[in-house]
């Protein structure tokens, strides 16, 4: 039991998994009552694994890292940083901002309103931003092209694929329920194009990397297994741009689609991406990540999958937001090579 300060981390133990975050707060503070406690996960001081987290009844697990934060943490973005890319009677493609979760988890899922409303998702922010949109359309301020009929409709959306929390860039969600078994088979069948743009350590080489994939691979940690019965990844990389030896700006094309598929692939081949806190490098490796990166490096810049009702090929690009090209310019001028404004589009590599 210690006393409460800024700053400070505590190591979740295999005795102490399982307990909730509010509980485990208790224990480690003494003193401390549970409306403390529960206010300061409210007022965004605690974090996991470095993303805030504002559920009290939050069950830990062991090797988890749980801090307090000097001052409460950034709110979590709105409506207003979600950007629409294209939006029409079936679909909508959205550029994500990092810090917002594409879905709620089922664990979530009897969660009241504002309790929702501390840490909001994309899917329940996005009528409200389709909304706005729609408004505009209906007073001629943007073409929507939708039907004259449907500018009145908002309605739910239907997630079809996700991507991490702390990554940003391009997501397609369906407006209707046959859109959205069409849209979801072709992410199954693994005919939908993506590409990642991530800053990694070290100097990262063109190649594929393949392994089998578990949830847990004996520390509690999602993570690749040599006996092949996990679910099979394909990563394939290609490096844009090298700062020295140290760090490579890469394109990532996924193959297969899991859960943390280019954190993982990345670092267990040497190279974690710029402020991964969860996956690094294997034992022994001595690179180091000193960039700085606000949070993990990693940007959906590419998505293309063939409309689930006309059948067009569609293809959307999203250039790196700022707090990437900031990483960026600090690398290059820390190696002294010349800083250069990022493009409309993704670099080709």
């Amino acid at each position: 039991m210690v006393k409460h300060g800024t700053g400070q981390v505590f190591h979740v133990t295999d005795d102490e998994s399982g307990c909730t975050l509010a509980a485990y707060l208790r224990e480690q503070v003494g003193g401390t009552s549970w409306a403390v406690a529960e206010r300061w996960i409210r007022n965004r001081r605690i974090t996991i694994h470095g993303n805030v987290c504002v559920d009290a009844a939050r069950r830990l697990k062991t090797g988890e890292v749980v801090k307090f934060l000097d001052v409460p943490a950034a709110a979590p973005p709105g409506p207003q940083d979600v950007k629409i890319v294209h939006l029409d009677d079936h679909v909508v493609v959205v550029h994500k901002p990092a810090g917002l979760t594409t879905t709620r988890h089922h664990e979530e899922a009897g969660w009241p309103t504002r309790r929702r409303q501390l840490q909001p998702t994309l899917d329940e922010l996005l009528p409200a931003v389709i909304g706005r949109f729609l408004k505009a359309a209906r007073q001629g301020k943007w073409k929507s092209g939708l039907k004259k009929e449907r500018l009145h409709r908002s309605g739910q959306v239907r997630a079809v694929h996700r991507i991490d929390r702390e990554t940003s860039g391009l997501l397609v969600f369906a407006r209707t329920v046959p859109a959205g078994r069409i849209l979801a088979e072709q992410f199954r069948q693994h005919t939908t194009q993506r590409k990642y743009l991530a800053v990694a350590v070290g100097r990262v080489g063109k190649g594929t990397i393949m392994s089998s994939l578990v949830r847990d691979r004996g520390d509690g940690r999602r993570g690749s297994i040599v006996d092949g019965k996990g679910k099979h990844a394909v990563t394939h990389v290609q490096p844009c741009e090298h700062f020295g030896d140290a760090y490579t700006l890469v394109e990532c094309r996924l193959e297969t689609g899991r859960t943390h598929q280019i954190r993982i692939h990345l670092a267990e081949s040497g190279h974690p991406i710029c402020g991964e806190r969860v996956y690094s490098a294997p034992l022994g490796s001595e690179l180091k990540d000193q960039s700085l990166a606000p949070r993990v490096a990693l940007h959906a810049a590419e998505l293309g999958f063939v409309h689930p009702v006309t059948g067009d090929e569609m293809l959307f690009h999203s250039q790196l937001p700022k707090d990437l090209q900031d990483v960026l310019k600090r690398l290059a001028k820390i190696h002294g090579q010349e800083i250069i404004e990022p493009p409309r589009k993704p670099p080709v590599c």
